[in-house]
């Protein structure tokens, strides 16, 4: 969207506040007696009170009115959106979804909230450590209602089509290659602009952050200065047939009224904020002499667990780069990961599977279940002519990798009827080439 604004940086001290309303800022402290405009203070927490301080995350939010002047919530139907995860019998085979079908406008309107769907995930909302991946397809804007996770975290990868997200603290333009950070509480609404697809990765009790960095040094991956928040922006805005809060709270969804627009915050400053990034700006770390590096020096973002080096979610992409390394298969390797990996497609071919594996699609390759590249592949890259190549251009896959062992919820496995039950067939093909009386070759 033309005109929007944003402010760089990773974890920042922000602060902003709508140009019509210069000065309403309080000076000095957080919370005056009148504060400018006759507005209210209201703090937003995405810690504990007593957390040290580089994980203390709040930010103060100064609004028209307070969010606590709404009616009682109730509870609303869920549609496909759960945390049951014994509603079906575990099934560790690998698995393959075909590009999720996106309603069309002419048979149903379907807005961001209706069209969430759960395909797996694992833990517990009550008891603040788990994950929850789903897809989202719809077709129409969000009118007059807007979206709470009280529960956690949403991580939102666009795949078709872009999305203006307005938030307390501003608008955001996300387009797919982008993603965005909706943290826990934060209320949001989104506009589409036709039929629209995407990934979200949700995370309980625990906030995104950037990967250490080790030996690569203090540049590298996705730099902090790439991330970009919202300014702020308000609108002051009665709305007399109702505005809905939608509030998803341990793994439900309740719903509350209330008689005004819930962005009309004027201002806000703090280090607690949403936030978006261009994939395009990953700074990609590769080899560049022999061997396929592990996966993890593609991490843009890690929900960290209390296991040192363990995540409970990373966010993994796999950009364009440059494969030069000797004496290898270049390609991903033959795997089994005591991690769960799930991985979908915005654009493009993943090289370890060109076919089969969609835009809109996804697979999962649930803990010690192995995976690897097709046989194509396998028969193509072991007799390649090794020279310095560009890997995955005019491509984006990337992984939600968990320590969880995720369960496949009832509409993943049969009701969305997109799971491709031939998926195995791809290493079938695959054949033996040893040879007993192989010897070294004299150089």
């Amino acid at each position: 969207m033309a005109g929007l604004k944003y402010m760089s940086g990773f974890g920042n001290e922000f602060s902003s506040e709508d140009p019509r309303c210069p000065g309403s800022l309080p000076e000095g402290q957080n919370n005056p007696q009148v504060c400018p405009y006759g507005l209210y203070a209201e703090q937003l927490s995405g810690s504990a009170f007593t957390c040290p301080r580089p994980a203390n995350k709040r930010s103060w939010l100064y609004r028209i009115l307070p969010s606590v002047k709404h009616k009682p919530f109730t509870p609303v139907p869920c549609g496909d959106l759960t945390e049951s995860w014994n509603e079906v019998e575990p099934d560790p085979n690998q698995l393959r979804w075909l590009p999720f079908t996106i309603p069309m406008s002419a048979e149903k309107k379907v807005d961001f909230i209706a069209g969430l769907h759960t395909i797996c995930g694992a833990g517990d909302a009550k008891s603040r450590n788990g994950i929850g991946i789903h897809v989202y397809t719809c077709n129409t804007s969000m009118v007059d209602r807007c979206f709470n996770n009280s529960d956690g975290d949403f991580l939102i990868v666009p795949q078709q089509g872009e999305i203006l997200i307005t938030t307390e603290f501003g608008k955001m333009m996300v387009e797919p290659n982008e993603i965005c950070v909706i943290q826990q509480g934060m209320r949001f609404s989104v506009d589409v602009f036709g039929e629209t697809r995407g990934y979200l990765l949700e995370v309980y009790g625990t906030h995104f952050e950037l990967p250490d960095l080790g030996p690569i040094g203090a540049n590298g991956l996705a730099n902090p200065r790439d991330f970009l928040c919202p300014v702020a922006w308000y609108e002051d805005r009665k709305v007399s047939t109702g505005y809905t809060i939608i509030n998803k709270y341990q793994g439900k969804l309740f719903a509350c009224q209330q008689d005004f627009s819930p962005f009309n915050v004027v201002a806000w400053h703090g280090n607690y904020t949403p936030y978006k990034y261009n994939l395009k700006n990953f700074m990609v770390i590769n080899c560049v002499a022999f061997d396929h590096a592990d996966p993890s020096i593609f991490t843009v973002l890690t929900a960290k667990s209390t296991r040192p080096g363990v995540a409970i979610a990373d966010f993994v992409i796999f950009p364009p780069r440059w494969g030069v390394a000797d004496h290898t298969f270049r390609p991903p390797y033959y795997h089994r990961n005591c991690m769960s990996e799930f991985m979908g497609l915005i654009k493009g071919h993943y090289e370890a599977k060109e076919e089969g594996f969609q835009p809109g699609g996804a697979s999962l390759h649930s803990m010690m279940t192995p995976h690897g590249p097709d046989a194509d592949c396998f028969e193509k890259n072991s007799t390649a002519q090794l020279k310095p190549e560009r890997v995955a251009e005019g491509t984006m896959a990337f992984m939600f990798e968990s320590s969880f062992s995720m369960a496949v919820t009832k509409w993943g496995l049969q009701t969305c009827q997109r799971l491709d039950k031939n998926y195995y067939q791809c290493w079938e093909p695959l054949r033996s080439h040893f040879n007993p009386n192989w010897k070294p070759s004299k150089q």
